[in-house]
C-alpha cells in the first residue's frame, strides 16, 4: 500500500512538472516573438536615425560658411 501511495505522489509530481514545463515553453514562446518585435523596431529606428543623420549632414553642408567679424584697431573704440 505504502508503494502504491508513493508511486501516487511521483505520477502527480511528475504531471505537475509536465504543465509546468508546457506553461515554460509557452511562456518561452512569447518572449522570443516580443524579442524578434522589439529587434525589428530596433532595426528600423536605426535605419530612420541613418536617414536623419544624412539629412542634417547634408543641410549642414548646405550652410554659407562663418562670416567673420573683423577685428578692431589696438587701442580702437568700439
Amino acid at each position: 500500500m505504502a508503494d502504491h501511495m508513493q508511486l501516487d505522489q511521483i505520477t502527480e509530481r511528475v504531471e505537475r512538472l509536465l504543465l509546468r514545463h508546457e506553461e515554460l515553453q509557452r511562456t518561452n514562446h512569447l518572449l522570443l516573438e516580443q524579442v524578434q518585435a522589439l529587434q525589428a523596431e530596433r532595426d528600423a529606428l536605426k535605419t530612420r536615425l541613418q536617414t536623419a543623420r544624412a539629412r542634417i549632414d547634408a543641410l549642414l553642408e548646405r550652410l554659407p560658411a562663418p562670416v567673420e567679424e573683423p577685428t578692431s584697431a589696438p587701442g580702437g573704440h568700439e
